[in-house]
Formats: C-alpha cells, sequence, structure tokens
C-alpha cells in the first residue's frame, strides 16, 4: 500500500473528527438537521485550518443516502465517491488556476443541468478570492438565484479581497487557529498510530511551531518522525534542525545577567561554531525572553512556554526585572528586523548579545519619572518644611544662631531656638500667635517661619513686624557692661581667642595692616569694610559699597541698600560683617541692615499688596498701577 501522510490519512471524514472549530460545526449540523440548507457558504481563515475539509463533509451530509444528515454514514456510493474526489456531482475548482470570466461561464452553463446520482450538485471554489473581478461579477446572479439543486461553497484565506457583493449572499464561517493543547493531542493520536513514542515536550515543541495549523503541525510531525528511529525527543529535535535550547541558552543570559560581555560573546561564538544560523539563533532567544516574561508574569503553562518552568535559569529571573526582561526582548524583535539589511548578521548579533551584557543597569521612563517625583517630594519637604542638619548648620554659620542635637524637641531645641544659650540669637516667639497681615499664625507656622530665611525675608518686604527678632537686629554676644568696657589694645589683644576656630578669622588677618592695627573712626569705616571684605569676598564688598545712609546709634551701626536681592545676601553673611566691624571699630558693635522703603506713591488705593510683587517692585523700582 502507497505510503499517505498524516495529514491527508487523518483528515477528518465528520463534523465531530473536526478540530477547534466547535462553531462552525455546531452551526452546519444544527441547520441541516432543521431542514435550513443555504444556497452559499464562505468559509474564511488561516491555512491548514479546516475549511475544505468542512466543505467536503457539508457535501457529504447534503448527499448521503440517509441524508441530508448532521452525521453522514461514509459507507453509502455517495460518501465513498466524496472521499475519495471521484463524484460527478461535487465539483471541486481551484480558484487560483481557473480565474477567468470564461471560468465562470462555464459554471453557468453546468449549473442548468441536475445532478447525475446525488441529491446536490455542489459547488467547491477554493482560493476563491484569486477570482478576477469580471469573474465575480460574472458569478453574482448565479449565486443569488441558483437551481435548487445547486450549492456554492467558497473557501479563502484573505477574505478582505472578496467582494462584499459576494459575501452578502453568502453564509459566512470564520475557522480559527486550534488551541496548542488540542494540536498535542492528536499529535500524540498520531504518534500512538503509527507506533512512535513521543515526548510531551517534543509534541509542544511540534505544537507551538504550527501556530495554530493542523496541516502544518501534521507535516512537521511527518519530518521529525523521519529521523527519530521511532522516538521522538527534544534533544534529537534540536540537534537534527540546528534548534538553539534552552539549556544552551541559559549559560549566554546568565553571563549577561552578570555583567560578562566576554563570556556571553564566547558562548555565542562557540554555538555560532556549532552550526545554528544567526536568524535561528535569533528567534530562539526572543522566544526564550519571551517565556522568562510570561514566568515574570505568574504563567507557567507548558502550552504557552513550550518547556517546562524548571529549565530555565533561577540567576536571570532573579537579576533581571519584568521591564529589562522587556527590554531585552525588544533589542531581539529589533535584531531579527536588522539583520535582513546589515552588512554582516553577525555583527548585528554580537552588538545585542554586548547590549544584553548591560541590561542590568537599564532604567524604564516609568522608573525614572517616579524617581524624579520622589526626589522632587523629598527636596521640597526639605525646604518648606524643617531644613536638614546640614542646612540647619549652615544656617547657624550665617546668622550666628548654635545648632541644637535632636531631641524631645524636634530637631532644634528650644534654648537654642529662642536664643537662651550664650552667643544665641534673642528672640521672644508667641508659640500660639504671629501677627501677619492682622490674621492669627499657629505656632508650627511661627516656627517655620523662623527656620526659613525666605519666609522672614518676605515679612521683611513686607513691612511686617516678625514675631522673632532678625539676626540683624540682636547683637551675636550679650552687650557687655559700660563699666568693664575694654580698651580697644584688650579687644585686639585677645583676638586670637575670640576668632577661634571661626571660618572668617582668615579673611580679617588677610586685610590690611592700617586697618586692623588700631581703631579706626566711623567715617573711615564703610570704606575700610570694603577694603577688608575685597580680596576675598568680593560680592559682599560689592554689596557694601553700594550701600548708603551709614549711621552710629547706641552702638549699634545702621546702614541702607536698595536692592531685595543684596539685603538678603548680606544679611546671610551678617555675622561676619558685624566681627569685622566691631574689630575694624575696636569695640563691641551691632550692625542694622536696612532695606530702602518703598516711595510713598507704590500703591494707589488702599489694597494690600502681596509680598512676591512688591519685591519684584523693589527689585525693578516700579510702581503699580491702579485698577484690577
Amino acid at each position: 500500500m502507497a505510503y499517505e501522510v498524516t495529514a491527508t490519512r487523518r483528515r477528518p471524514r465528520r463534523f465531530e473528527d473536526v478540530i477547534g472549530q466547535d462553531f462552525v460545526v455546531a452551526t452546519l449540523q444544527k441547520s441541516i438537521s432543521a431542514g435550513k440548507i443555504a444556497h452559499a457558504y464562505l468559509f474564511s481563515g488561516p491555512r491548514g485550518c479546516g475549511k475544505t475539509t468542512s466543505a467536503r463533509i457539508l457535501a457529504r451530509a447534503l448527499n448521503c443516502e440517509k441524508g441530508p444528515t448532521a452525521t453522514p454514514c461514509g459507507t453509502c456510493s455517495s460518501c465513498i465517491e466524496i472521499a475519495k474526489g471521484s463524484s460527478l456531482d461535487v465539483i471541486e475548482i481551484d480558484g487560483a488556476s481557473n480565474t477567468s470570466v470564461n471560468d465562470v461561464r462555464q459554471i453557468k452553463d453546468e449549473v442548468q443541468f441536475p445532478p447525475n446520482s446525488c441529491r446536490y450538485k455542489v459547488y467547491i471554489i477554493d482560493e476563491v478570492h484569486m477570482l478576477s473581478t469580471s469573474a465575480f461579477n460574472a458569478l453574482l446572479k448565479t449565486i443569488e438565484e441558483p437551481p435548487p439543486y445547486v450549492i456554492f461553497v467558497f473557501a479563502t484565506t484573505e477574505l478582505h479581497k472578496v467582494p462584499a457583493t459576494i459575501k452578502s449572499r453568502c453564509q459566512q464561517f470564520n475557522v480559527r487557529l486550534v488551541p496548542v493543547e488540542q494540536l498535542r493531542n492528536v499529535l500524540a493520536e498520531a504518534a500512538s498510530e503509527s507506533g512512535i513514542a513521543a515526548d510531551d515536550e517534543a509534541l509542544f515543541w511540534i505544537a507551538r511551531e504550527a501556530t495554530g495549523s493542523v496541516r502544518d503541525a501534521y507535516t512537521l510531525f511527518d519530518q521529525v518522525a523521519a529521523f527519530s528511529d521511532g522516538h521522538i525527543t527534544f534533544e534529537k529535535i534540536r540537534d537534527k534542525l540546528g534548534l538553539l535550547g534552552v539549556d544552551r541558552i541559559n549559560p549566554l543570559v546568565e553571563a549577561c545577567a552578570d555583567k560578562r560581555a566576554q563570556d556571553a560573546l564566547s558562548t555565542l561564538d562557540l554555538i555560532l561554531q556549532s552550526g545554528v544560523s544567526v536568524e535561528q539563533f535569533t528567534v530562539d532567544l526572543a522566544d526564550f525572553f519571551r517565556s522568562l516574561l510570561l514566568i515574570k508574569c505568574g504563567i507557567s503553562k507548558d502550552s504557552l512556554l513550550g518547556q517546562s518552568v524548571d529549565r530555565f535559569s533561577a540567576r536571570v529571573l532573579e537579576a533581571w526585572s519584568s521591564v529589562q526582561i522587556e527590554r531585552a526582548l525588544g533589542i531581539m524583535l529589533q535584531l531579527f528586523r536588522d539583520i535582513r539589511f546589515s552588512l554582516d548578521p553577525r555583527y548585528e548579533l554580537e552588538l545585542a548579545v554586548s547590549r544584553l551584557s548591560w541590561i542590568t543597569d537599564y532604567v524604564s521612563s516609568a522608573e525614572m519619572k517616579a524617581a524624579i517625583v520622589q526626589a522632587r517630594g523629598l527636596l521640597l519637604k526639605e525646604s518648606l518644611q524643617e531644613p536638614s542638619q546640614g542646612t540647619a548648620q549652615t544656617l547657624a554659620k550665617q546668622t550666628g544662631t548654635p545648632v541644637a542635637t535632636q531631641g524631645d524637641g524636634g530637631p532644634f531645641s528650644d534654648a537654642d531656638r529662642f536664643g537662651t544659650g550664650s552667643g544665641a540669637v534673642r528672640a521672644e516667639v508667641d508659640e500660639n500667635k504671629n501677627r501677619n497681615n492682622g490674621d492669627i499664625v499657629s505656632g508650627d507656622d511661627a516656627e517655620a517661619r523662623i527656620e526659613n530665611p525666605f519666609a522672614a525675608f518676605k515679612e521683611r518686604l513686607n513691612g511686617k513686624a516678625f514675631a522673632a527678632a532678625t539676626p540683624s537686629s540682636v547683637p551675636a554676644e550679650p552687650l557687655p557692661d559700660s563699666s568693664v568696657m575694654p580698651e580697644p589694645d584688650a579687644v585686639h589683644s585677645d583676638d586670637s581667642a575670640s576668632f577661634e576656630a571661626d571660618p572668617d578669622e582668615l579673611l580679617l588677618t588677610q586685610a590690611d595692616t592700617h586697618n586692623t592695627s588700631a581703631a579706626i573712626s566711623f567715617a573711615d569705616l564703610p570704606e575700610a569694610l570694603v577694603s577688608c571684605f575685597q580680596s576675598s569676598k568680593n560680592m559682599i564688598a560689592t554689596g557694601l559699597s553700594q550701600a548708603f545712609d551709614w549711621k552710629e546709634a547706641e552702638s549699634v551701626i545702621h546702614f541702607t541698600v536698595d536692592k531685595p536681592f543684596m539685603h538678603n545676601f548680606l544679611e546671610q553673611d551678617h555675622k561676619a560683617i558685624a566681627e569685622a566691624v566691631s574689630r575694624l571699630l575696636g569695640r563691641p558693635s551691632v550692625i542694622e541692615i536696612h532695606l530702602e522703603a518703598p516711595p510713598a506713591n507704590a500703591v494707589s488705593g488702599t489694597q494690600a499688596v502681596p509680598p512676591e510683587i512688591e519685591m519684584v517692585r523693589r527689585m525693578f523700582r516700579g510702581t503699580i498701577a491702579g485698577g484690577k
């Protein structure tokens, strides 16, 4: 007996044998049982899924001697002739080779004659989308009003090429791809019928490679069975067909996960030398990353993975996140597109493996956005709520306020915050309220305003009284009693002790000797003060050179600046300026830095001006126009 391929030998003879097309089978069976038989049917769908087979079974069901029946007997003469393809009343036409209008005219002439021995004359036109436009137009009238004994069955893999005028005259059935599990089951049955042993892993691989097509699955099964010597295993398939396999991929991907690019490229070279093509390597590696991604998502079905979960590297699953595996899969998919136009496909593959070696450091845009949002939140919280320890130390150095360690009272103890210690800023703050444009401010808000210099700066710009005295209005050290006021020489004799460990000591000692060797008069103070800071802190010297209205009242030196920025800058170095003044005058002194008051016509009307607008107005020395 001649050899018959598995796809032909196992072609279904009944509706019940059709695999994975429950909707099509059930609808046709119910229609035949109810006697509601249409004059035209259109089967569409992927290749090898049962379109032509369903058309032949339909022809047998309609012409069976016991029918029309949903279950043809398969033993009568009509069923046997249709199964062999020798029936005169069931005509199969290849639409790809009979595309002209003359072929359709021949059909129109034949339908005028009744069937020879069967109940219905059935025309099965395969690949009907290949007919020309003229042929379709010539067929329209015949399909719409055929003789009662004629039935048309069309089959196509490209439904979109069939004209709408044809579709509207047919009952349409869309066959679907067959699931991998069902393909694996029919392959196991085929192997059992042939007396061949087959491992489940090998059958799953064949079913997955068939991509839902039953005919492709049977064809690949016959090919594999030919070299398997009665036992189909995945190892034999891998070796004979030049596949890569998970066992050979795992070491390469583990080297990439460990950032060992040299080992990964060496492993790649060994694989390519064994005969695996670049294209096949790319396909297998992409399939490997797809399986890893499915495992990361919690999917462990062998039908989807093609392998058992245990065969995939646990080290790679632990080292790479889902986002990184997605990135690796994207690299391989792009590689498959690039190698078609590459100078050398191997170069592209080696470049892709090198990129996989640093995929561990890959950060997605979503993760980057989350990190930026988190960092922004931390920065805003630190700058607007309470400064960090380093920020507190910086502010303490600039204002003369000592820094307290964290304790029960929070980051700043009450004694140091309110200036009860030596050298601290004396301030009397009511923790329950602060005057702010007539509103009551809570104690927490007042505390935040004390710790934030910008809040105090806005208060000074707005001309409001701040509950806590600013460092510019309070001496850095308690004023000594007038009866024990030291002589100027005594002050200078104790300079090294007074300014020891102060970072501004070097600044003052580097000043001109004629300014520090003896006390100077108040009239010479501005020029001497500018000279003192000019060598190391040029911005302070610039600000002092722009100051005006120098006055002295009760050991307090007053001067004024006209720019809010310069006022804020000098306030930050208030302590250094005060110490320089004390040294130059030869006596402890306190300084007050004032900002030039706005002109009387700055604001028209009685409406309050926000501090931010007033600050901009002062900076540009403008006026605020009236109106809304």
